[in-house]
């Protein structure tokens, strides 16, 4: 069934033409799939914790992503701002969540957009996961499943800053205070990306080393 998709994944994602192939129905379909996964392993009730990059339309997709989660009853944190893959891989393991979406096309250029399923232990989708997700997704495209937006569901649905916890829990695994006290001059630019702010996040601006972004 899962032949008949125009939905595959390859390396980490599903990633397609904004407005081509990479569209809110399909973007639905993905969401559709991702539920009826996690449904069909128990994991449901976990919920799901959905997050986004900076491309154009990233947010709205997202949006779309949380109003179908919460429509088939998952709970849902969506996060209230643009954030790293490894933002929502950290946050899916320290809220035990059932899984994680992240809108977002890696290293492709603007024109393109994708969507990523991290399941509950925050990495990549392994290959059998895979093929049961894109199953899935295939399932819901017959059936027409996904026409249609659907409305969130308040109760459901949580919006939150996701960049604290993650930024804290740098401490335990970085030495921060030999960078901050090395008398580094450092510049960085996000390139307009996802990772804007977080090292002088996690830094600050105590200490000998400087920041420049």
């Amino acid at each position: 069934m899962a032949s008949e998709s125009p939905i595959r994944f390859g390396t980490d994602g599903w990633r397609a033409l904004i407005a081509r192939d990479y569209t809110f129905a399909n973007v639905r379909a993905c969401a559709h799939g991702v539920c009826r996964l996690l449904a069909a392993h128990g994991n449901a009730d976990r919920g799901l914790v959905v997050g986004y990059d900076s491309r154009f339309g990233s947010a709205d997709f997202a949006a779309e992503v949380a109003a179908v989660a919460t429509s088939l009853g998952v709970p849902t944190t969506l996060a209230d701002r643009v954030v790293p893959t490894p933002v929502v891989s950290f946050e899916v393991i320290r809220r035990k969540a059932g899984g994680g979406v992240v809108i977002t096309a890696s290293h492709n250029s603007a024109a393109w957009n994708g969507f990523k399923y991290k399941p509950d232990y925050g990495g990549s989708a392994a290959p059998a996961i895979i093929d049961e997700l894109e199953s899935h997704i295939a399932a819901v495209l017959a059936e027409g499943a996904a026409t249609e937006t659907p409305q969130a569901v308040g109760g459901l649905l949580t919006t939150a800053e996701l960049a604290p916890p993650y930024v804290a829990n740098l401490a335990s695994v970085v030495d921060l205070d030999a960078i901050r006290n090395a008398g580094l001059r450092v510049g960085f630019d996000a390139m307009h990306g996802a990772g804007a702010g977080y090292l002088e996040a996690a830094l600050g601006a105590a200490g000998s080393t400087s920041v420049v972004e």
